[in-house]
């Protein structure tokens, strides 16, 4: 006898529970890239690949059910597969917008960890002497450029 197919619903309130677990760990993340925090970020990859890994094999479960009862295993099958039961759950839809949320809030970090790439790659041109040649006006006032020749040795 075959074990019946789970309905793609039944795991839902995991699922948001992940996403808000998500959201809030992204929000950390935030604050410790805001405050150049590299401790507190180190911190936190563990709990985040957790959550991530967690949303994965909830998310594939609920993409197997799907494909199961003949949907497409994505978002979009599963809102045909509500719409079909005539289920308008608004558990669905919120995860949808903390989706979003998490999406948006891992955009910003994204921007925050190229400044910071940014800031460090500059530093290095500095202490490496490969900075870009700075324009400095002369006795005379006219702008003259003069490139770094000078090697700093760091160790």
């Amino acid at each position: 006898m075959r074990s019946p197919v789970p309905s793609p619903i039944d795991r839902l309130a995991e699922e948001h529970q992940a996403i808000v677990d998500l959201n809030q760990i992204l929000e950390q993340e935030q604050a410790h890239l805001i405050q150049a925090d590299i401790d507190g970020l180190n911190s936190l990859v563990d709990e985040k690949n957790r959550i991530v890994a967690r949303m994965t094999a909830l998310t594939n479960a609920r993409h197997q059910s799907l494909a199961a009862a003949g949907y497409a295993a994505s978002d979009a099958g599963m809102q045909s597969w509500l719409d079909h039961k005539g289920d308008h759950s608004d558990h669905w839809k919120t995860l949808l917008s903390l989706a979003k949320s998490a999406k948006e809030i891992n955009r910003t970090n994204g921007l925050l960890i190229n400044k910071h790439m940014t800031r460090n790659q500059q530093a290095l041109n500095v202490l490496q002497g490969t900075a870009p040649s700075s324009n400095f006006y002369g006795p005379n006032g006219q702008a003259t450029s003069q490139a770094s020749t000078r090697r700093l040795v760091v160790g």
